[in-house]
Protein backbone atom coordinates (compact mmCIF):
# COMPACT_ATOMS: atom_id res chain seq x y z
CA UNK A 1 0.00 0.00 0.00
CA UNK A 2 3.22 2.56 0.56
CA UNK A 3 4.06 1.77 -2.75
CA UNK A 4 0.98 2.82 -4.84
CA UNK A 5 1.01 6.08 -2.19
CA UNK A 6 4.73 6.70 -3.26
CA UNK A 7 3.61 5.98 -6.57
CA UNK A 8 0.53 8.30 -6.91
CA UNK A 9 3.52 11.02 -5.70
CA UNK A 10 5.19 9.87 -9.15
CA UNK A 11 2.29 10.84 -10.43
CA UNK A 12 2.23 14.23 -9.27
CA UNK A 13 5.64 14.81 -9.75
CA UNK A 14 5.37 13.99 -13.55
CA UNK A 15 3.34 17.32 -14.36
CA UNK A 16 5.93 19.21 -12.59
CA UNK A 17 8.45 17.49 -14.72
CA UNK A 18 6.63 16.93 -18.13
CA UNK A 19 7.59 20.42 -19.41
CA UNK A 20 10.92 20.67 -17.75
CA UNK A 21 14.12 19.61 -19.39
CA UNK A 22 14.88 16.24 -21.78
CA UNK A 23 16.76 14.96 -19.18
CA UNK A 24 14.34 15.46 -16.27
CA UNK A 25 12.13 14.02 -18.24
CA UNK A 26 14.51 10.84 -19.05
CA UNK A 27 14.88 10.51 -15.31
CA UNK A 28 11.34 10.55 -14.53
CA UNK A 29 10.86 7.96 -17.32
CA UNK A 30 13.37 5.91 -15.70
CA UNK A 31 12.02 6.52 -12.03
CA UNK A 32 8.29 5.41 -13.60
CA UNK A 33 9.32 1.83 -15.29
CA UNK A 34 11.23 1.09 -12.03
CA UNK A 35 8.71 1.84 -9.88
CA UNK A 36 5.94 0.17 -12.05
CA UNK A 37 7.91 -2.70 -11.87
CA UNK A 38 7.80 -2.73 -7.77
CA UNK A 39 3.78 -1.73 -7.91
CA UNK A 40 3.40 -4.91 -10.36
CA UNK A 41 5.23 -7.29 -7.99
CA UNK A 42 3.18 -6.14 -4.70
CA UNK A 43 -0.10 -6.58 -6.82
CA UNK A 44 0.79 -9.79 -8.26
CA UNK A 45 2.02 -11.47 -4.97
CA UNK A 46 -1.18 -9.78 -3.10
CA UNK A 47 -3.19 -11.74 -5.23
CA UNK A 48 -1.86 -14.44 -4.85
CA UNK A 49 -1.28 -14.95 -1.62
CA UNK A 50 -4.72 -13.00 -0.86
CA UNK A 51 -6.36 -15.64 -4.04
CA UNK A 52 -7.79 -12.48 -5.42
CA UNK A 53 -8.88 -11.62 -9.16
CA UNK A 54 -10.14 -8.80 -10.71
CA UNK A 55 -13.57 -10.00 -11.45
CA UNK A 56 -14.34 -9.25 -15.25
CA UNK A 57 -17.71 -10.96 -15.78
CA UNK A 58 -20.38 -11.07 -12.75
CA UNK A 59 -23.48 -13.83 -13.60
CA UNK A 60 -26.88 -11.99 -13.53
CA UNK A 61 -29.11 -11.59 -16.39
CA UNK A 62 -29.39 -7.83 -17.65
CA UNK A 63 -30.61 -5.85 -20.30
CA UNK A 64 -28.87 -3.37 -22.97
CA UNK A 65 -29.56 0.35 -23.60
CA UNK A 66 -27.87 2.30 -26.11
CA UNK A 67 -27.36 6.26 -25.87
CA UNK A 68 -25.33 9.39 -27.76
CA UNK A 69 -24.80 11.88 -25.74
CA UNK A 70 -21.66 13.77 -27.09
CA UNK A 71 -17.97 12.29 -26.55
CA UNK A 72 -18.71 9.06 -25.42
CA UNK A 73 -15.46 9.41 -23.12
CA UNK A 74 -17.30 10.86 -20.47
CA UNK A 75 -20.65 8.79 -20.59
CA UNK A 76 -18.88 6.02 -20.37
CA UNK A 77 -17.21 7.03 -16.99
CA UNK A 78 -21.05 8.58 -15.82
CA UNK A 79 -22.65 5.56 -16.20
CA UNK A 80 -19.65 3.29 -15.19
CA UNK A 81 -19.83 4.66 -11.92
CA UNK A 82 -23.88 4.19 -11.64
CA UNK A 83 -25.68 1.71 -9.57
CA UNK A 84 -26.81 -1.67 -11.66
CA UNK A 85 -24.17 -0.83 -14.72
CA UNK A 86 -22.26 -3.62 -15.59
CA UNK A 87 -20.50 -3.52 -18.09
CA UNK A 88 -20.35 -0.37 -20.69
CA UNK A 89 -19.27 -0.34 -24.20
CA UNK A 90 -18.32 2.80 -26.14
CA UNK A 91 -18.62 2.68 -30.16
CA UNK A 92 -20.55 3.85 -33.69
CA UNK A 93 -24.11 3.12 -34.26
CA UNK A 94 -26.89 4.74 -35.78
CA UNK A 95 -25.45 5.32 -39.62
CA UNK A 96 -26.49 3.91 -42.65
CA UNK A 97 -23.13 2.59 -43.64
CA UNK A 98 -21.75 -0.80 -43.12
CA UNK A 99 -18.70 0.69 -41.71
CA UNK A 100 -18.53 3.13 -38.43
CA UNK A 101 -17.69 6.00 -40.45
CA UNK A 102 -19.34 9.15 -41.93
CA UNK A 103 -22.92 9.46 -41.11
CA UNK A 104 -22.43 7.42 -37.48
CA UNK A 105 -23.07 8.39 -33.52
CA UNK A 106 -20.46 8.46 -30.57
CA UNK A 107 -23.25 6.00 -28.83
CA UNK A 108 -22.66 4.21 -25.36
CA UNK A 109 -24.02 0.74 -24.97
CA UNK A 110 -24.89 -0.25 -21.34
CA UNK A 111 -25.90 -3.50 -19.95
CA UNK A 112 -27.18 -3.30 -16.73
CA UNK A 113 -29.57 -4.88 -14.12
CA UNK A 114 -32.69 -3.81 -14.37
CA UNK A 115 -33.37 -5.09 -10.21
CA UNK A 116 -30.96 -2.50 -9.45
CA UNK A 117 -31.87 -0.10 -12.21
CA UNK A 118 -34.42 0.89 -14.74
CA UNK A 119 -34.44 2.35 -18.27
CA UNK A 120 -36.41 5.18 -16.77
CA UNK A 121 -33.45 5.76 -14.46
CA UNK A 122 -30.99 5.07 -17.09
CA UNK A 123 -32.97 7.99 -19.13
CA UNK A 124 -33.27 10.17 -16.26
CA UNK A 125 -29.34 10.20 -15.99
CA UNK A 126 -29.45 10.93 -20.29
CA UNK A 127 -31.79 13.78 -19.94
CA UNK A 128 -29.44 15.67 -17.43
CA UNK A 129 -25.74 15.03 -18.52
CA UNK A 130 -25.23 15.96 -22.35
CA UNK A 131 -21.88 17.39 -23.32
CA UNK A 132 -23.46 19.92 -26.10
CA UNK A 133 -26.96 20.04 -24.95
CA UNK A 134 -30.19 18.38 -25.44
CA UNK A 135 -31.59 21.42 -27.52
CA UNK A 136 -28.47 22.22 -29.62
CA UNK A 137 -28.09 21.31 -33.01
CA UNK A 138 -24.54 19.84 -33.79
CA UNK A 139 -23.02 17.35 -36.16
CA UNK A 140 -24.41 13.77 -36.30
CA UNK A 141 -21.23 12.43 -34.54
CA UNK A 142 -21.94 13.94 -31.10
CA UNK A 143 -25.86 14.26 -31.44
CA UNK A 144 -28.21 13.32 -28.99
CA UNK A 145 -29.29 9.65 -29.72
CA UNK A 146 -31.83 6.78 -28.41
CA UNK A 147 -31.61 3.28 -30.00
CA UNK A 148 -34.18 1.28 -28.62
CA UNK A 149 -33.80 -2.56 -28.31
CA UNK A 150 -37.52 -3.59 -28.19
CA UNK A 151 -40.81 -1.87 -28.24
CA UNK A 152 -41.12 -1.26 -24.31
CA UNK A 153 -37.98 0.62 -24.37
CA UNK A 154 -39.45 2.51 -27.71
CA UNK A 155 -42.38 3.04 -26.03
CA UNK A 156 -40.67 4.45 -22.14
CA UNK A 157 -38.07 7.21 -24.31
CA UNK A 158 -40.88 8.40 -26.24
CA UNK A 159 -42.94 9.15 -23.36
CA UNK A 160 -39.84 10.34 -21.64
CA UNK A 161 -38.88 12.78 -24.57
CA UNK A 162 -42.02 14.13 -24.53
CA UNK A 163 -42.50 14.75 -20.48
CA UNK A 164 -38.63 16.38 -20.86
CA UNK A 165 -39.81 18.54 -23.76
CA UNK A 166 -43.09 19.92 -21.54
CA UNK A 167 -39.95 20.60 -18.83
CA UNK A 168 -37.73 22.05 -21.08
CA UNK A 169 -40.28 24.45 -22.92
CA UNK A 170 -39.79 26.62 -24.71
CA UNK A 171 -36.71 24.99 -25.59
CA UNK A 172 -37.13 21.91 -28.42
CA UNK A 173 -35.28 18.92 -27.27
CA UNK A 174 -33.03 17.43 -30.85
CA UNK A 175 -32.78 13.82 -29.83
CA UNK A 176 -33.40 11.44 -32.06
CA UNK A 177 -35.36 7.38 -31.09
CA UNK A 178 -34.77 4.99 -33.37
CA UNK A 179 -34.00 1.24 -33.26
CA UNK A 180 -30.95 0.12 -32.93
CA UNK A 181 -29.75 -1.89 -36.26
CA UNK A 182 -26.17 -1.68 -36.15
CA UNK A 183 -23.60 -1.19 -33.27
CA UNK A 184 -19.75 -0.68 -34.06
CA UNK A 185 -17.04 -0.92 -31.23
CA UNK A 186 -14.74 1.92 -30.69
CA UNK A 187 -11.06 1.08 -30.90
CA UNK A 188 -9.18 0.01 -27.62
CA UNK A 189 -8.06 3.45 -26.77
CA UNK A 190 -11.46 4.52 -26.90
CA UNK A 191 -12.85 2.06 -24.24
CA UNK A 192 -12.33 2.85 -20.77
CA UNK A 193 -10.39 5.73 -21.77
CA UNK A 194 -10.15 7.15 -17.72
CA UNK A 195 -9.20 4.39 -16.61
CA UNK A 196 -6.74 3.56 -19.07
CA UNK A 197 -5.07 6.84 -17.99
CA UNK A 198 -3.91 4.74 -14.96
CA UNK A 199 -1.71 2.97 -16.69
CA UNK A 200 -0.27 1.20 -13.76
CA UNK A 201 -3.06 0.13 -12.19
CA UNK A 202 -4.59 -0.90 -15.41
CA UNK A 203 -2.14 -3.02 -16.13
CA UNK A 204 -2.69 -5.11 -13.04
CA UNK A 205 -6.01 -5.93 -14.20
CA UNK A 206 -4.88 -7.79 -16.70
CA UNK A 207 -7.11 -6.16 -19.50
CA UNK A 208 -7.05 -6.92 -23.14
CA UNK A 209 -8.30 -5.97 -26.02
CA UNK A 210 -12.00 -8.26 -25.23
CA UNK A 211 -11.77 -7.20 -21.30
CA UNK A 212 -11.50 -3.52 -22.43
CA UNK A 213 -15.19 -3.65 -23.53
CA UNK A 214 -16.59 -6.25 -21.50
CA UNK A 215 -15.04 -6.30 -18.41
CA UNK A 216 -17.42 -5.49 -15.07
CA UNK A 217 -14.57 -4.11 -12.58
CA UNK A 218 -12.92 -1.86 -15.66
CA UNK A 219 -16.47 0.10 -16.10
CA UNK A 220 -16.66 0.33 -12.53
CA UNK A 221 -13.61 2.21 -12.33
CA UNK A 222 -13.58 3.67 -15.10
CA UNK A 223 -16.49 5.74 -13.39
CA UNK A 224 -15.20 5.80 -10.07
CA UNK A 225 -11.90 6.67 -10.35
CA UNK A 226 -12.69 10.44 -11.84
CA UNK A 227 -15.47 10.83 -8.75
CA UNK A 228 -18.20 9.23 -10.23
CA UNK A 229 -20.58 8.04 -7.60
CA UNK A 230 -18.10 9.31 -4.86
CA UNK A 231 -16.22 7.62 -2.05
CA UNK A 232 -19.71 6.24 0.07
CA UNK A 233 -20.87 4.66 -3.10
CA UNK A 234 -17.45 2.80 -3.90
CA UNK A 235 -17.32 1.26 -0.54
CA UNK A 236 -20.89 -0.73 -1.29
CA UNK A 237 -19.41 -1.77 -4.41
CA UNK A 238 -15.96 -2.36 -4.02
CA UNK A 239 -15.94 -6.14 -2.67
CA UNK A 240 -17.39 -6.87 -6.27
CA UNK A 241 -14.65 -6.06 -8.06
CA UNK A 242 -11.56 -8.46 -7.16
CA UNK A 243 -9.27 -5.70 -5.88
CA UNK A 244 -6.39 -6.15 -3.66
CA UNK A 245 -5.61 -3.86 -0.42
CA UNK A 246 -3.49 -1.66 -2.28
CA UNK A 247 -5.49 -1.67 -5.22
CA UNK A 248 -8.09 -0.44 -3.66
CA UNK A 249 -5.93 1.89 -1.68
CA UNK A 250 -4.81 3.61 -4.93
CA UNK A 251 -8.61 3.81 -5.78
CA UNK A 252 -9.96 5.35 -2.74
CA UNK A 253 -7.26 7.97 -3.26
CA UNK A 254 -8.25 9.43 -6.60
CA UNK A 255 -12.10 8.64 -6.12
CA UNK A 256 -11.70 10.79 -3.24
CA UNK A 257 -9.71 13.41 -5.00
CA UNK A 258 -11.96 13.93 -8.30
CA UNK A 259 -15.74 13.20 -6.18
CA UNK A 260 -17.53 16.14 -7.57
CA UNK A 261 -15.31 16.89 -10.72
CA UNK A 262 -16.30 17.39 -14.45
CA UNK A 263 -16.43 14.54 -16.83
CA UNK A 264 -16.03 15.46 -20.22
CA UNK A 265 -14.18 16.03 -23.18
Amino acid sequence: MATFNFLIAVGSLALVLGNQSDLKHCIFSSLHIVIQSIVNSIVRNEQKELNIAPVHHLDRAFKTATFGMGCFWGAESLYGGTRGVLRTTVGYAGGTKDQPTGDHTEVLEIDYDPTVISYQQLLHIFWNNHEYGLTTVIKRQYMSLILYHDDEQKQIAELSKAKEGKRRTPEVITTEIAPKRNFYPAEDYHQKYRLQGHRDLSETLNLNSKLLRTSYVATKLNGYLVGVGGVEQFKTEVDTMGLTPSQKEYCYHYIEKNEGQGLYC
